[in-house]
């Protein structure tokens, strides 16, 4: 049986998460693969769908509800893969009780404001030129294993070549713990 692997998408949902084709092709073969919209966990409006307004929304309530939403949904110990917003929203589940296994965050800058690490595994992506990137300091003082990707944004994740680099790592660290 195949471990289980939850997706968590960025800010954008599904609406704007063509990119993610790429992860799943590549890591669906070693993983039972869930994907979640964000914006639907954290009961986000996208009527006006424009990125102040949804971000808003997602520091208003829609974080806190999608982790609480996570929690309801997920029982047994996961893997991770989330993306920008998705990456503070299973943080925040894990330190509340989520199971993690590993835990692989991309582009997740709002976990700057973090104090806590937890359980697991924990490895954070970040572009070189993403303004709101943890600084090194907290990176190593929270002891999470990280990579600054050089000459990258905070859009990093969409482009299809970072998108394989990152699934591979990912899909030889199973392989790697099944050895």
């Amino acid at each position: 049986m195949k471990p289980r692997l939850i997706i968590l998408s960025d800010i954008w949902g599904i609406e704007k998460s063509d990119w993610i084709i790429t992860y799943v092709k590549i890591l669906e073969t070693e993983f039972d693969i869930q994907y979640y919209d964000s914006c639907e966990l954290g009961k986000v409006n996208k009527k006006i769908y424009e990125e102040s307004n949804i971000h808003s929304q997602f520091l208003e309530r829609g974080i806190s509800i999608a982790t609480d939403r996570l929690l309801e949904l997920e029982k047994e110990k996961i893997n991770i893969l989330a993306f920008s917003i998705g990456g503070t929203i299973a943080w925040k589940a894990a330190l509340k009780g989520l199971s993690i296994d590993k835990f692989y965050a991309i582009s997740s800058t709002r976990l700057r404001y973090e104090t806590t690490k937890p359980k697991g595994y924990v490895k954070l992506f970040f572009g070189e030129y993403d303004t709101f990137k943890p600084t090194t300091n907290w990176l190593e003082q929270l002891r999470v294993d990280y990579e600054i990707s050089i000459e990258k944004n905070h859009q990093m994740y969409t482009d299809e070549n970072y998108a394989v680099k990152v699934s591979k790592e990912i899909k030889g660290s199973i392989k790697i713990k099944s050895s």
